[in-house]
């Protein structure tokens, strides 16, 4: 196997969640999105955010506005719906339940190393 795989798929399974978290605080810019996710150690590219966006917007999670730009085009702006702000309750619920689930396997592991290693 290929941790590096491995690792892509796991990031990959907690994007959208993530991309929410962050549109949840205020509305954001795509490019904001990025340097967000870049300063937490998760990289995407524009071309992988742009597309999920879309999906969040058609799906009426998101909406957006256009602001004008004194230095090019106008932007668009993401907001959360209300039914954006329900998914991502049920996204933070399940992310909650996982990660206390992986915790919990993982604590037992460690706590089942240090026993064999104090033999």
């Amino acid at each position: 196997m290929n941790i590096d795989n491995t690792q892509s798929q796991m990031r990959k399974g907690v994007l959208e969640f993530c991309i929410l978290s962050i549109i949840r605080q205020g509305e954001a810019y795509p490019s904001d999105i990025v340097e967000k996710m870049k300063a937490a150690n998760l990289n995407i590219l524009e071309g992988t955010l742009y597309p999920l966006l879309t999906r969040l917007k058609n799906a009426d999670f998101l909406m957006y506005r256009w602001v004008e730009s004194n230095s090019g085009p106008p932007r668009k702006y993401f907001s959360m719906t209300d039914k954006g702000l329900a998914f991502y309750r049920e996204l933070e619920d399940t992310w909650n339940e996982l990660a206390n689930a992986v915790n919990t396997l993982t604590a037992r592991v460690e706590k089942s190393n240090l026993t064999e290693n104090q033999l």
